[in-house]
């Protein structure tokens, strides 16, 4: 990514870049910079629809309803990662700086001479400089960005050829799983080298390195330090490993990309062309655009909404903020606020769900929960996230005395707008209601046909608002840098586009409602959005009365082709990123380097758990500077999740594995906003004008409520509505919104007036003590009292069914290695503790006045928590009643009563415009 950054220097050394440039720029780091002549640029167009139809036709059912070209998951990554390379080499020009032109050609020399290394006696190995001479001349032979020439068309076609190995041999590899033959070893080491070389195109070095220092491991396994060594794999055991099995390459992590991820980046590209992006930017304008900060606050919400349909943090911020930015300077922010503001606000549209920059589609496959429940663990701390932002907005206009753009139009009274309020809120909730019980009563009253009905129901709900639409003026995006004399009327510009919202209606409700797969559900959705672009036109033309029918279809049908280009473009990055993050992960399967990393980590951190924490944080914002956000959390998952729930387990703290994989993805995220490399700040500062570095400080502290989120939730999993029900969930988010408001005064410093110091601290205080009363409440009074071993099966007759009993273990771990830790022992029903030792599945004996676990049974809850036989229990911790620990938020509440006494003292003599 060095030419990009180079480009983002450049333009904000010279005070912004145009329209014209900044589309360039999201080209090249998103969808591919080279420029070829017209015949070259509709063949990779064409090639990029048939991806897009691919990818439909393989989600959809008519495969299985008809009866021909269906594929199972192995053949349809192959040809995912088939269409990814072919385009990566035609889009992508490979950068000609000398570190570039370095590594690029470093790697295949390298991996010539690991393959070399590790290949058996008996072995043919004459091939493999072939390999890499040919690669390496490839690479040295040059790569314009005007045309391509003959060993780029080469590249590309070899590569998709070694991907798409796996789909015309796949009856012959099936009967060889293990036992490679000299075609595989060639297939696999030039599909190796082509997928890195293709990584350092479209993604820049840093993942090509990462994935070359992991492969490298795998074959230098002795030569490794005595904490990292491993016996070292053969050139036949990574080929298998790594290329021919869905261990490596095609393993997890493509196979999401292809079966999800790809259906909601070729919806949320069918939902732009359509013209949603435009209209949740004037939406938000329509709707905030008149407090103080308004366009900053709408540059919040219109980011969040954006998220829906860009997955990328640097395409987010130049879709909203070419129209924002200029906006919020307009109104008094400076050139570097206004694009920090950009920045974190569309950097955390990967954060909300249901999409979460394709994350949350990973979860599901790693943490091995139901997408549902992914959704519903995300939601709290994304929306408070958010909230809070909106709020650090209205404290910098409250400091800069900041006024609003003018109203478009007379706000009704207090008693008439709530009026007004309630009226919507029942309506929705009419609609909502009439919906949901007449899809119940509707599928079993007719069958088959209810699918039929449902479809013609949605299009005479989309005819009847897109003729209200048609009735209001188009929106337009004005020049931001033209004189605001009023803002649009909210009315008008809702109505103007709410047929937009129905195909984001039918993927909520097929993932929430339905429960469909997220592929399946991404396939209506996208399907409906495709008949909305072929018909959107005509149909306004019809209802506007403006006649040139054919015009209009012919806008749609180009829109609809438009669409299809750009989903399967923006999906490059992210199908080579999948796949070379496989070759990690890959790695780390075939080595157990991840057993050896928590021993590192363990001594790095001391056994402390803050500091494995902390090391986990600094490594995904390490790591996230040069990946992906989605390559960074299949990396950091991969290695440091098991470590946290492992070493946080042997210290006390059992942490759910959707917390912690929620933690990692949340620091990758944060690596775009943080300097020196946060490309999003880069080019938040080419349209601002503004200081790259300062605008990435300054979006950095603006995003400090991101990276307190996941460590509140760590240890207070009640914000991610684990084990909480519907009133307990909504009394949590209230509390958990104030708490990070409070979080953001601190942090901001201001509140109702610039704080003090000592105010700050209190502030922080209040916040913490609102996010884990446990804590405070925990030292008062303990939950827990300490048993003595022997006696635990007294400990489980006094306590309640359903209750938990810690027990501290010792014993040995699956190498044999000596290990304690903490097992949660859920307390079952029975009528003495012996009955329900055994209903738990947990037989003991006294050994030398040790009590020693002799037998537990298999499936049972003593299984499924850790235990085992002779392992030692150490320690027995039983629960003990304790105070609701919500008592402490009312010497919370009394120290935040005290603050505003205090600042409320010196509001009228500090006027905001003093700060």
């Amino acid at each position: 990514m060095a030419e990009e950054d180079k480009q983002l220097e450049a333009a904000a050394g010279r005070g912004g870049l145009s329209q014209s440039e900044l589309d360039d720029l999201v080209a090249s780091s998103d969808t591919g910079g080279r420029v070829p002549s017209a015949g070259i640029a509709r063949l990779i167009m064409v090639v990029a629809i048939i991806w897009s139809l691919f990818q439909l036709w393989i989600a959809s059912p008519l495969p299985f309803q008809l009866g021909f070209g269906v594929f199972n998951d192995t053949e349809a990554r192959s040809f995912h990662l088939a269409f990814a390379l072919f385009l990566a080499f035609l889009a992508y020009p490979a950068a000609r700086t000398p570190v570039q032109l370095a590594l690029g050609l470093g790697v295949p020399i390298l991996l010539t001479v690991l393959f070399i290394y590790g290949a058996k006696p008996g072995t043919p190995v004459w091939w493999v400089p072939i390999v890499g001479v040919s690669m390496v001349a490839a690479i040295l032979a040059g790569s314009p960005k005007d045309r391509i020439p003959p060993w780029e068309w080469a590249l590309g076609i070899l590569g998709a050829a070694a991907s798409l190995y796996l789909y015309v041999f796949y009856d012959g590899i099936a009967t060889r799983v293990g036992a490679p033959i000299l075609q595989d070893y060639v297939v696999a080491a030039i599909g190796l080298m082509i997928l890195l070389e293709a990584t350092r195109r479209a993604l820049g070095p840093a993942l090509m390195i990462v994935a070359t220092v992991f492969l490298a491991y795998t074959f230098l396994g002795p030569m490794m330090p005595g904490i990292i060594a491993h016996k070292g794999n053969s050139l036949g055991e990574v080929v298998n490993h790594q290329w021919i099995t869905t261990e490596g390459v095609f393993g997890i992590a493509l196979g999401v990309s292809t079966s999800f991820v790809f259906l909601f980046v070729l919806f949320g590209s069918l939902l732009d062309k359509a013209g949603a992006g435009n209209y949740f930017i004037q939406v938000a304008f329509s709707l905030m655009g008149h407090m103080r900060g308004g366009p900053a606050k709408a540059a919040v919400v219109s980011s969040a909404m954006t998220g829906l349909i860009s997955g990328s943090s640097i395409a987010n911020v130049v879709t909203t903020g070419t129209f924002t930015i200029p906006l919020m300077k307009r109104v008094g922010f400076s050139a570097e606020k206004a694009g920090a503001v950009e920045v974190a606000s569309s950097v955390n549209g990967q954060i909300m769900p249901p999409v979460m920059g394709a994350a949350a589609f990973l979860m599901v496959e790693y943490v091995g929960i139901p997408y549902f429940d992914v959704v519903k663990h995300a939601f709290v701390p994304a929306v408070i996230s958010y909230i809070a932002l909106v709020y650090i907005v209205h404290l910098e206009a409250m400091k800069a005395n900041m006024q609003g753009l003018p109203r478009a139009y007379e706000p009704k009274p207090l008693v008439a707008w709530l009026l007004s309020l309630a009226f919507t809120i029942a309506v929705i909730c009419g609609l909502s209601f009439a919906v949901y019980y007449g899809m119940g009563w509707m599928r079993p009253a007719f069958g088959d046909a209810a699918g039929y009905i449902v479809f013609g129901l949605l299009v005479l709900a989309y005819l009847a608002l897109l003729f209200v639409a048609c009735r209001e003026e188009r929106l337009k995006m004005e020049d931001p840098n033209a004189p605001v004399t009023k803002l649009p009327l909210p009315g008008p510009t809702i109505r103007s586009g709410l047929h937009f919202l129905l195909p984001v209606v039918v993927l909520v409700w097929a993932l929430m409602v339905d429960r469909l797969s997220p592929g399946l559900s991404a396939f209506w959705a996208a399907a409906f959005m495709v008949f909305i672009l072929v018909t959107q036109r005509p149909l306004e033309a019809i209802f506007r009365g403006e006649g040139k029918l054919g015009s209009a279809v012919a806008t749609g049908v180009r829109e609809l082709i438009e669409g299809l280009e750009s989903g399967a473009r923006n999906m490059i990055g992210i199908g080579i990123a999948t796949a070379t993050a496989g070759i990690i992960v890959g790695a780390v399967s075939q080595t157990g380097v991840g057993s050896a990393l928590a021993d590192v980590v363990e001594v790095l951190s001391g056994g402390n758990i803050m500091a494995i924490l902390a090391l986990t944080a600094v490594l995904s914002l390490i790591l996230g500077m040069g990946l992906p956000t989605t390559a960074n959390y299949i990396v950091v998952s991969a290695l440091l999740a098991p470590v946290i729930v492992t070493l946080g387990q042997q210290n006390g703290l059992i942490v759910p594995l959707i917390a912690v994989h929620l933690f990692v993805f949340y620091f990758g995220i944060m690596a775009d906003v943080t300097p020196p490399v946060g490309l999003a700040s880069f080019a938040a500062a080419a349209v601002s004008g503004g200081d790259p570095i300062r605008t990435g400080v300054v979006a950095f502290f603006y995003s400090l409520r991101t990276a307190a989120l996941p460590f509140l939730f760590i240890f207070n999993t009640d914000l991610l509505l684990i084990n909480v029900g519907w009133g307990q969930g909504i009394f949590v988010f209230i509390i958990a919104t104030v708490a990070m408001l409070l979080f953001a005064a601190a942090t901001q410093g201001w509140f109702l007036a610039r704080n003090r110091i000592h105010e700050t601290v209190m502030l922080l205080l209040v916040a913490f003590t609102l996010f884990r009363p446990g804590y405070w409440m925990d030292m008062i009074a303990p939950p827990f009292e300490t048993v003595p071993p022997a006696q635990i099966e007294q400990a489980m007759a006094e306590a309640q069914p359903g209750d938990d009993l810690r027990l501290t273990v010792s014993g040995l771990n699956m190498v044999g290695d000596p290990v304690t830790f903490t097992a949660l022992l859920s307390v079952p029903e029975g009528e003495t503790g012996g009955d329900r030792l055994l209903a738990a599945g947990v037989e003991y004996v006294d050994r030398d006045g040790k009590t020693i676990i002799d037998n537990v049974a298999y499936g049972s809850p003593a299984q499924e928590a850790g235990l085992d036989w002779d392992q030692e229990i150490v320690e027995v911790l039983a629960p003990v009643w304790q105070p609701t620990k919500y008592l402490m938020y009312i010497p919370a509440l009394l120290v935040l009563a005290l603050v505003v006494w205090m600042q409320r003292r010196r509001v009228p003599a500090q006027s905001p415009a003093a700060a």
